[in-house]
């Protein structure tokens, strides 16, 4: 369990986190998701002890972090892949790790074989690695003390991917058998099929937060037919709002429709419509209700 209530960091004059508040709990994926320079790093930050708050409190497990006696067998953290020492082979920095714990030799080539670094990746120095092989490297050292927290930034970066496939189950299944994970990253639609919460930061607050069905039922349907006139009477006779959605084809218009499926196919029915298409329009949901909530501290503008 992670718990962070009224967290509040300022440097100087600059509000970075303001008054942030929410939970992520066991056997559950918590996506945690912001644009650049909305809090969210500093949130991490706080919440692992490398930075000091304003105010407020962040715990793991029920504890601060810096509190706990060995972090490393309840929670480990991912915030940099990149922040490794390069002088050494990656074998060398998981056995320092399995050496501070206290943990049985074996766990190393455990990690090594769960992670997928070969015996000569693992022998390289880490200054020779890819992106992706240190990503491996860090979730391998994340996960060798077998904690029951994860606290990841972006770990799926530098993947390829049929990494980011790995990276999902591995996440999955640490949540499935009870663990807590904290993810953060941009990948949105990553976050979108892993993610049970979901925590949505900008400008230093929260803008968001729930469930990810409860955040993503007002995405609305989307609807495919030949009978635009008769399906929109019936949409309006219902009071229920729409836009077109796409370009028309083959006779075919697509509507996006501002209620769930089954009362859009009900009206479709009542109104003797044939349809070709009938969806949650979840596909792009995510990234919309996420450009929605951040709209004001995006750095670019969407058309």
């Amino acid at each position: 369990m992670i718990t962070v209530e009224g967290l509040t960091k300022t440097y100087g004059p600059t509000l970075a986190v303001d008054d942030v508040t929410f939970t992520a709990s066991p056997g559950r994926v918590t996506g945690f998701l912001g644009p650049n320079g909305a809090g969210k790093s500093t949130s991490m930050r706080i919440l692992v002890g490398l930075t000091r708050p304003t105010s407020g409190t962040a715990t793991v497990l029920g504890h601060r972090f810096t509190d706990l006696p060995n972090p490393g067998l309840e929670v480990r953290v991912l915030l940099d892949a990149s922040a490794q020492h390069a002088g050494r082979t990656g074998r060398e920095i998981l056995t320092l790790s399995q050496q501070m714990m206290g943990l049985p030799p074996g766990r190393v080539e455990e990690m090594l074989d769960l992670v997928g670094l070969t015996p000569t990746e693992s022998g390289r120095r880490v200054r020779e690695y890819s992106l992706g092989m240190r990503q491996r490297l860090g979730v391998a050292t994340a996960l060798i003390g077998a904690p029951e927290v994860l606290i990841l930034d972006e770990p799926a970066n530098g993947l390829d991917p049929g990494g980011i496939r790995w990276m999902r189950d591995l996440l999955r299944g640490h949540a499935d058998r009870g663990g807590t994970v904290l993810l953060s990253s941009h990948l949105l639609h990553e976050i979108e099929v892993i993610a049970d919460d979901i925590v949505v930061i900008g400008h230093g607050r929260i803008v968001a937060r729930g469930t990810k069905a409860d955040l993503l039922a007002g995405t609305g349907t989307l609807v495919q037919t030949r009978n635009r006139g008769p399906l929109v009477a019936g949409l309006d006779a219902a009071g229920v709002t729409f836009t077109d959605h796409g370009t028309p084809y083959a006779g075919a218009v697509t509507l996006r429709v501002d209620a769930d499926p089954e009362l859009v196919g009900r009206l479709a029915h009542q109104a003797d419509v044939a349809l070709l298409g009938l969806r949650p329009a979840d596909g792009a949901g995510l990234e919309e209700m996420f450009l929605d909530l951040t709209a004001d501290t995006q750095r670019e503008s969407a058309a």
